[in-house]
């Protein structure tokens, strides 16, 4: 998850010289270092509930940094090709994080 976060900061670093407006930059960097930090935080949870909220956030806010980086994309800032992997990382940590949730949300047997 912290290689994933190092990569969206180096879009940011290569959009920042272009006229991208800051906002977008801000919010490319805010949504792809969540991630990061709120399953840094799952991992010291408190308990179940604390658990599952963390990651939850972290969920969502990988949908974020997808919907960003395929902006940046769609706007012919960076190229397609260079944001291709990163856009499939952020994908697979998605669908990974949610199946961590969807198991631990399953009542015990």
């Amino acid at each position: 998850m912290e290689t994933l976060c190092d990569r969206v900061l180096d879009v940011t670093d290569a959009l920042a010289p272009s006229r991208c407006p800051r906002e977008v930059l801000e919010q490319i960097a805010a949504s792809g270092t969540s991630p990061g930090a709120n399953t840094f935080e799952a991992a010291e949870a408190m308990g179940r509930a604390d658990f599952l909220k963390t990651l939850a956030i972290a969920q969502q806010e990988l949908s974020e940094t997808r919907f960003w980086l395929r902006l940046v994309a769609r706007r012919q800032r960076i190229p397609a090709e260079r944001l291709g992997p990163l856009q499939a990382e952020a994908d697979e940590l998605r669908l990974n994080i949610g199946s961590i949730v969807a198991r631990t949300r399953k009542p015990s047997t």
